[in-house]
């Protein structure tokens, strides 16, 4: 059954711009695994694989949107009879040879892969912990508030590896036109140092929480480490990792064989396309973070909690609230 639904979906999507073609079916499986997870947990009012259900998104929509061109080939081919190619093979990809994928496509797609299990680990584990996430209790009990953080969860999915699926729409030989540019240098960079802070920042809070439960320690609130250098760092390594990998993208995707293997013409508005593309990832992600759920819902909590006290007042004084201080 299976087998005679891919065709037709294939069919149903085959768009004649190759971003389409890559973009619209990548982003209905987002929506549709996240649905899919959402139902059960509105039933039983239980946001347990929230965070889980997301990185797992991430995963599927990451290897769809990589192997989606193969996936047509592979049907066409088997629509007229003839023998199917191969999918793309990572050995031919690490040895530069045809029929893999570019080196591009594979390292970016790899930053999110390590990202999404990093992450997902991390607050999965949180949440088992803890036994609830204190982000839904008001909402948990509401289906049609809980439903709409489903979707929210989709939605941000979507937008942040719109990079990606631009990415991985353009061909392999395409791809292999464009020399190292600097922005690939930078881009991956950004990348590894923002993924890095993101990492210890988790770590040092992990710790404290851990060493503050076995009395080790009478602080309130976190003030050492990162967490003296800024009051978010873990919210500043995820908005640079995912500046970084749109920065990677959009170098490549704004040059002359990047837009012609896109559909588009090479000029201005085509440039403007791509740079929009690739940078609504991490302008989605601030906006999130600093404006509607990260830094606002735990202001609140903190503020209440630790308001009141002449220390909390001055470490948020003298620290600031996103990127960190130096000295």
């Amino acid at each position: 059954m299976a087998a005679g639904i891919l065709p037709k979906l294939l069919q149903l999507t085959n768009f004649g711009n190759p971003f389409l073609r890559t973009a619209v079916p990548s982003v209905a499986a987002a929506f549709g695994l996240q649905t899919a997870v959402a139902v059960p947990s509105i039933i039983a009012q239980s946001e347990r694989f929230y965070d889980a259900s997301g990185s797992a998104t991430f995963l599927a929509v990451t290897a769809l949107s990589s192997y989606l061109p193969s996936l047509r080939v592979r049907a066409a081919a088997a629509l007229v009879g003839i023998l199917k190619p191969q999918f793309p093979s990572l050995v031919s990809t690490f040895m530069g040879k045809a029929g893999g994928f570019h080196w591009r496509q594979l390292a970016l797609s790899a930053a999110v892969v390590f990202w999404s299990v990093r992450l997902g680990t991390y607050l999965f584990g949180r949440i088992s912990h803890q036994g609830h996430d204190s982000r839904f209790d008001s909402i948990r009990s509401d289906p049609a508030k809980f439903a709409g953080a489903w979707l929210g969860q989709a939605t941000w999915v979507s937008l942040c590896l719109a990079p990606i699926l631009a990415i991985n729409a353009v061909s392999p030989a395409a791809l292999s036109a464009v020399p190292l540019r600097a922005t690939d240098i930078l881009g991956l960079a950004l990348f590894l140092g923002g993924f890095a802070f993101e990492i210890v920042a988790d770590r040092q809070k992990g710790d404290w929480l851990a060493r503050r439960k076995e009395k080790l320690h009478d602080e309130q609130f976190i003030t050492g480490g990162l967490w003296s250098r800024s009051q978010y760092p873990n919210y500043f390594g995820e908005c640079t990792l995912w500046t970084g990998i749109a920065t990677a993208a959009a170098g490549a995707l704004v040059t002359k064989p990047a837009q012609a293997g896109l559909g588009l013409s090479g000029g201005l508005l085509g440039k403007l396309l791509v740079l929009a593309v690739s940078f609504v990832s991490p302008a989605f992600v601030t906006l999130l973070l600093l404006k509607v759920t990260g830094v606002p819902l735990s202001e609140k909590k903190y503020d209440a909690k630790y308001g009141h006290l002449k220390a909390y007042q001055e470490w948020k004084d003298k620290t600031p609230k996103f990127f960190p201080k130096l000295f």
